[in-house]
């Protein structure tokens, strides 16, 4: 399935995507990109989760900025972890 939802949003970016000026996403990488990576990193369900929740936040409000989906996660954070 992740690779059918990699092939639609590959699509996007070939067909509709073309139609946008370079350069207008806030963040980094473009939201297309993110979805695809989301998508081989975390699979199908998480992955396509992760994907939606970063096209809710591109918004014209949103500072955006650098956003790698390797760093994507659900929740709190554990403990262990401290915030950069």
């Amino acid at each position: 399935m992740k690779h059918v939802a990699i092939a639609l949003v590959s699509a996007w970016r070939f067909t509709f995507g073309r139609l946008t000026p370079p350069g207008t996403c806030k963040y980094h990488p473009s939201c297309s990109q993110y979805a695809i990576d989301s998508f081989r990193i975390h699979g199908f369900f998480k992955g396509g989760l992760f994907a939606a929740w970063r096209l809710l936040r591109c918004n014209p409000w949103s500072h955006g900025g650098v956003d790698y989906a390797e760093d994507a996660h659900f929740g709190r954070r554990h403990k262990t972890e401290r915030p950069a």
